[in-house]
């Protein structure tokens, strides 16, 4: 990447915004004179918002979500348990994509990623384990993954671990298009998925 024509500092933020996903070295350029020419109203801000952010958000203990206490605001509200559903999401940007679509009172679990042996992703590399000891206190187990190569033998895998329980085992609805992700679908889509869940 070529050199900014600042110092050093500006330099350094301009590499670390283009790691950001969907941003390369041209939009970290842009995003960083934008904060410059705003610094006052947007830089100072930011900046500040960004250290209370590292002191505050926390990974839940029981679910994987991310938020600014453990366990998370899902998991101690009371009323979530009542439906007796757990859904199984692949990262927490799934979990917040459910939520947007509002489909009620449910608990999640971040597995944190997917099975992926050519990756070195193994079952002990996921919180598979936890979800086997968290799902006993469910009725059924709805497996949200995305609809890959790698989502289809995650989830296959955890209804092999969870086969014996007597619990049911359900999966998101062929809505979800093959391939596609679920923080990159609209509301309606995954709504309409999970009422439509089916038998894994």
């Amino acid at each position: 990447m070529s050199q900014a024509s600042g110092g050093p500092e500006i330099e350094q933020l301009i590499q670390l915004l283009s790691r950001l996903p969907g941003l390369g070295p041209r939009s970290g350029r842009r995003a960083v004179l934008h904060l410059i020419k705003k610094k006052e109203q947007l830089m100072i801000p930011l900046a500040a918002a960004l250290d209370r952010a590292v002191a505050a958000v926390k990974v839940c203990e029981t679910c994987g979500n991310i938020d600014t206490v453990s366990p998370c605001t899902i998991c101690s509200d009371p009323r979530r348990g009542e439906s007796g559903l757990l859904i199984v999401v692949e990262d927490v940007a799934d979990l917040w994509a459910l939520e947007r679509a509002g489909i009620g009172a449910v608990r999640y679990h971040v597995l944190g990623g997917v099975l992926s042996p050519l990756d070195g992703i193994g079952p002990d590399d996921l919180s598979i384990n936890q979800l086997v000891g968290r799902a006993s206190d469910y009725k059924e187990i709805v497996i949200g993954v995305n609809a890959t190569v790698e989502g289809q033998t995650t989830a296959h895998y955890i209804t092999d671990r969870l086969a014996d329980s007597g619990i049911a085992i359900t999966r998101l609805a062929h809505g979800v298009p093959v391939g596609g992700e679920l923080d990159y679908l609209d509301e309606g889509t995954l709504s309409q998925a999970l009422k439509a869940r089916t038998k894994f």
